[in-house]
């Protein structure tokens, strides 16, 4: 199976299925010398590990990792990072009923008909388990990034009907995010929609949503200005992430209803001498390269697949049958998606953050 690795300088690749022993992050490309210990992957991972709170998966697991190479006394040595994560959580027994159905909203008829074969615990590798090691080499990133003051954060924006428009976006903080269960900076907005997932989670229904995710301090000239556009790295960095069906940078899809008259960002000179623009309906990308402003970008994401409400779906031999899936899962992906776009978003700017530094002496 091809496909596991991202990045080109900072590259990640992952191994591991949902009810497998354990998940597995190789990071390669991390500069020697940099500072790093299990504490510094734990705050992500915790973020993003199951169980947290009645709104996610009952599923619990502690997610401590292990580092396994590339750190000797607390500083990278700029060999593979390998990192181990184990499960120790698993309910296999939960999936048996479902080894032989297509599950509505799964992998489940595409990884047959690639493979000729499938793991049917929990998903396999199509899981969002595979995420652990996602999480773990952006908590990495994120370190490293920090060295050029450069912050990644995301929330919640929209919760099924429920949207959160924020007055001075560029202002919310990591304290105001995790305040909510939902990962939403605005309390009002947060307990809108955590009565929404809650009424979809009593129902044995799932809902969808959208998250945001800035990044400031970038500075400009960051990406490939042909196949390697920063953007697009970026968007194939979160259309690898699991139940993502959209992502929008900028003013995104809106850009569409407007003239070039409204849409174009006017440079300008700020305080400190240095060229910027007066407004930021491009979301801090031009030309596939950084612009230096704050980087924009929304996610949409469907909702969890696996819910309890009964479903028509067929079997592997193609007859009809009815299934109410049980089990632990999510009635709404967003809160947990939340680290989980973070550290795509880390990982490539890393990866560029890197490669800008050998385009010019």
């Amino acid at each position: 199976m091809a496909g596991n690795s991202f990045g080109s300088l900072f590259r990640m690749t992952t191994a591991g299925e949902s009810h497998g022993p354990a998940q597995v992050l190789i990071l390669d490309g991390v500069p020697a010398g940099l500072e790093l210990s299990v504490e510094d992957l734990l705050p992500d991972l915790r973020r993003r590990r199951p169980g947290q709170s009645a709104l996610t998966t009952q599923r619990q697991e502690e997610d401590l990792p292990e580092i396994l190479s590339g750190v000797h006394e607390g500083r990278c040595t700029g060999a593979p990072l390998t990192v181990l994560v184990r499960n120790t959580d698993a309910r296999s027994k939960d999936y048996v009923e479902l080894a032989n159905v297509l599950r509505p909203g799964h992998a489940d008829q595409a990884w047959l008909a690639r493979y000729g074969l499938r793991d049917p615990r929990g998903g396999g590798r199509a899981s969002a388990r595979e995420t652990v090691g996602r999480v773990i080499a952006g908590a990495v990133a994120r370190k490293l990034l920090h060295t050029a003051d450069i912050r990644v954060l995301g929330w919640v924006r929209q919760v099924g009907d429920c949207v959160c428009e924020l007055a001075h976006p560029d202002g919310v903080s990591l304290e105001q995010v995790e305040a909510s269960p939902v990962r939403c900076p605005d309390p009002a907005s947060s307990a809108r929609m955590v009565t929404l997932v809650e009424q979809c989670r009593d129902a044995g229904d799932s809902i969808g949503g959208v998250a945001e995710i800035r990044a400031w301090g970038v500075p400009a000239g960051l990406g490939e200005p042909v196949f390697d556009k920063l953007r697009a790295d970026l968007g194939k960095a979160l259309f690898s992430l699991p139940a993502v069906v959209g992502v929008e940078f900028g003013d995104g899809f809106a850009s569409a209803l407007r003239r070039g008259s409204q849409h174009n960002d006017s440079f300008v000179t700020r305080a400190d001498g240095s060229t910027g623009t007066a407004s930021n309906h491009h979301g801090g990308i031009l030309g596939g390269l950084s612009s230096g402003m704050p980087i924009v970008i929304r996610c949409a994401v469907k909702p969890t697949s696996s819910i309890a409400a009964r479903q028509r779906t067929v079997d592997t031999e193609g007859r009809p049958v009815e299934l109410a899936i049980t089990g632990r899962h999510d009635p709404c992906l967003l809160p947990r998606f939340i680290p989980m776009a973070e550290a795509m978003v880390l990982v490539t700017l890393a990866d560029h953050w890197l490669r800008q530094r050998c385009a010019r002496v």
